[in-house]
């Protein structure tokens, strides 16, 4: 059974403005900028029934469309970090549409998500890395803020096991309700035309 988790997209422009980051550290595994994404909820291994269950219930959630900007890089595991990534800036709607999904996993019966909820998209993954390499690294980089996009929807995606960073594969989309502000990225800039980011 694929290991599923709820997402949003990267949109193509942003994603391309994510891979000029790439490069620099030696010891780092790059994510392909196909497989760029933020988290929202990691659900993991279920079978078919709770699967259709947990789109059902993804299916009702009724929240607005809500801008986001991704600003900053950083990296997880202080004195022996193992992933570089991009930050999101401060945004109260990506913690309510997180909150809700934790909410409605927990109603079905799967244990609370442990971890703080850090909106992020990872970058690279890193093994034998120096810790002085990825400080020179970020110490380079840490202006990197993009222009605001719309988030449009959000989307459940699977990943094959133990193959970090990809490739995943979007299962199910669940659009936000539209609210008609200005954005300088669409939903069709969200969908090239080999699959999803």
């Amino acid at each position: 059974m694929p290991r599923l988790f709820t997402a949003l997209e990267i949109p193509r422009n942003l994603a391309l403005s994510l891979s000029l980051l790439r490069g620099g550290l030696p010891g780092a595994r790059w994510i392909d900028v196909e497989n760029y994404h933020i988290t929202l909820r990691f659900i993991g291994d279920v079978d078919g029934r709770t699967a259709d269950e947990i789109v059902d219930r993804l299916d009702r959630i009724d929240r607005p469309e809500f801008p986001l900007t991704l600003t900053g890089i950083g990296s997880f595991g202080s004195k022996k970090p193992h992933s570089v990534w991009a930050g999101v800036a401060p945004s109260v709607e990506i913690h309510a549409l997180q909150a809700e999904i934790e909410r409605m996993c927990q109603r079905i019966g799967l244990p609370p998500d442990p971890r703080k909820f850090t909106p992020h998209v990872t970058l690279a993954r890193l093994k034998n890395c120096r810790l002085d390499d990825v400080v020179h690294y970020l110490s380079g980089r840490g202006n990197f803020q993009t222009a605001p996009f719309t988030v449009p929807r959000f989307v459940l995606m699977s990943s094959k096991e133990s193959v970090g960073g990809g490739p995943y594969l979007t299962e199910e989309v669940f659009p936000l309700r539209e609210v008609g502000f200005g954005s300088s990225s669409s939903i069709a800039e969200l969908v090239p035309a080999k699959g999803f980011y």
